[in-house]
């Protein structure tokens, strides 16, 4: 029995996924299963922090259960810990910023407790915490080096007691010349924007994106940066989702010019 178009309505699409690790991979197999090829090319890596030392008291006091909270703004975050072999104890609730690092975070095994209900930012996630703990609590918050520390000072204005910790540095990954060629001779159908650091990182390794090649930000917050980068996003997933980012895909027929490459 053959698939529907309904079933698979990415046939003969080719993808580019810009981060790699157990998140890619989960994305990847997503996209395969509605009939797309997906080309993982990790555009942003982690580096280590400049201050290690901090780093590596804050996992310490997390593992002995000093936090009541600790609190993930974003995906890469996540890669940080499980390369650390960070240990959560079931005493410290985790809190993600949103549906793409809770699925990071699970699919490396650590358990979610909240992720804000509307507003997928620090704000968001600062607003719901401060709603749910009226006592102070101690909170560990692991950011980017270039990340604000907004929720760190929201959380200490409500009055808890938080420890921001810088966890890593962003670096741009140089993609192979192939997916440089394949993204200018329109044989990558769709890129996936999924933050502004892979905006960021698209807008500089691709600077000749063909117009029929279609740019699609994971939520509204992400298509603001992508933009300020200078990207033209076709499309906005409604949730910060990667079911809801595959979905605004698939809702746009094929591009005509990828049927003129043979493989």
């Amino acid at each position: 029995m053959t698939d529907s178009k309904q079933d698979r309505p990415l046939d003969g699409w080719r993808i580019l996924v810009p981060r790699g690790g157990p998140w890619g991979d989960g994305v990847a197999a997503s996209l395969r299963s509605q009939g797309a090829v997906p080309v993982v090319a990790p555009l942003i890596n982690f580096a280590p922090t400049t201050d290690q030392a901090a780093l590596d008291v804050a996992l310490e006091q997390l593992a002995a259960g000093a936090y009541d909270w600790l609190t993930i703004t974003s995906a890469t975050t996540v890669d940080v810990m499980f390369a650390h072999r960070a240990v959560v104890p079931r005493t410290t609730r985790i809190a993600a910023v949103g549906e793409t690092t809770a699925a990071a975070l699970q699919a490396v095994g650590y358990e979610v407790a909240l992720v804000p209900d509307e507003d997928n930012s620090a704000e968001g996630m600062a607003e719901q915490l401060i709603g749910l703990e009226t006592e102070p609590r101690r909170i560990l918050a692991l950011r980017s080096e270039i990340a604000k520390p907004v929720l760190s000072k929201l959380l200490e204005k409500a009055g808890h007691d938080v420890d921001s910790v810088v966890a890593y540095r962003t670096v741009g990954v140089p993609v192979t010349d192939r997916i440089m060629r394949d993204v200018q001779n329109g044989r990558i159908n769709a890129i996936l924007i999924t933050s502004g650091s892979v905006a960021q990182q698209v807008r500089e390794q691709f600077p000749d994106i063909p117009d029929e090649t279609l740019l699609a930000a994971i939520g509204p917050r992400t298509a603001h940066d992508a933009r300020k980068a200078g990207l033209p996003i076709t499309v906005v997933a409604d949730r910060q989702t990667v079911d809801a980012l595959i979905d605004a895909v698939s809702h746009f027929t094929l591009p005509h010019a990828a049927d003129e490459f043979a493989p």
